[in-house]
């Protein structure tokens, strides 16, 4: 049967939430922001299609798909994404498929697919009640650092992060960028990347029930984090900026967006590391609860019974 693919659009919010946010995934590529903040880049489509959501996109200039989301059987709908794939041919390839949605996947059609993890894209799950605490030895370092901040800037305020204040996080943003003094074409592109899909966000920010902080002292941002659902119990951090000439500034917004957060959202998602060791130290050095790995699944070939 034809998928009927069409272009992600703001007008999907409704659609794409009645199913992430009620499934128990919390994988960060199913946050409806990240969704659309990111589509300039995967030219992503979706589809309502055998009482599942099905996600298309480019990777490396080919088509892929995200794990599909929903109830009942999933054979049919593995079999349709597979002759969709066909039709373009191209071969099938799934990506960002985490162990659960595999586990299904294998179930529905065993011995079918191959399936390997790649590290750089493995998320990092977090207790937000620790990174609003900061509380116990394991996490020490960043509660000192925190709180070195707050005793070094007695006049700091945190502040919800509202559209008015987001000319200003853009400003930082760029300006800590500049501070990295990124080095290889893979980092610049990296973050070219992130500040458009910043702009995005930003646009439609009250539109994406999106949430965060910013850290000031005077009238100047010095910090800011913001992210939105990903499901019932897991909120996605998007983004996190600091201005590196004030100490501590990085674990104090992180733990102010923690506490700001809602009560129903028990974890954080703070996304993957895309392989850059230094991202990798600091998203280690807070200890995450789990490291939610994540799949690429491809056909068997030849098709192995």
């Amino acid at each position: 049967m034809p998928i009927p693919f069409t272009p992600l659009t703001m007008a999907h919010k409704a659609l794409v939430q009645r199913y992430t946010l009620a499934s128990a995934c919390r994988n960060c590529d199913l946050s409806f922001l990240n969704l659309v903040s990111w589509r300039f880049l995967y030219d992503t489509q979706l589809a309502e299609h055998r009482d599942h959501l099905l996600f298309r996109f480019k990777a490396n200039g080919h088509n892929a798909y995200l794990a599909p989301l929903g109830q009942g059987p999933l054979a049919p709908v593995l079999t349709d994404l597979m002759a969709d794939a066909a039709e373009a041919g191209e071969p099938f390839l799934m990506l960002g498929v985490s162990e659960p949605q595999l586990a299904q996947i294998t179930e529905a059609m065993p011995s079918r697919f191959y399936a390997h993890a790649d590290r750089a894209y493995t998320d990092y799950l977090y207790s937000r009640e620790a990174m609003a605490t900061l509380a116990g030895k394991r996490l020490q370092a960043k509660r000192n650092f925190a709180n070195r901040f707050a005793r070094l800037y007695p006049a700091h305020r945190v502040l919800p992060l509202t559209t008015n204040l987001l000319p200003a996080c853009l400003a930082l943003a760029e300006q800590w960028v500049r501070q990295k003094a990124l080095a290889t074409d893979t980092e610049q592109n990296a973050y070219e990347a992130e500040r458009r899909a910043m702009h995005t966000a930003f646009d439609h920010w009250d539109e994406l029930d999106a949430q965060g902080v910013a850290v000031m002292l005077g009238n100047d941002i010095v910090a800011f984090s913001y992210g939105a659902a990903i499901n019932y119990d897991t909120f996605d951090v998007c983004a996190e900026k600091a201005d590196t000439r004030y100490e501590g500034a990085f674990a104090f917004v992180s733990r102010a967006l923690a506490q700001s957060l809602p009560a129903c959202f028990e974890w954080l998602n703070r996304e993957e590391d895309l392989g850059f060791e230094e991202l990798r130290r600091s998203k280690l050095s807070y200890h995450p609860t789990q490291l939610l790995h994540k799949y690429t699944v491809m056909t068997h070939h030849p098709f192995m019974k």
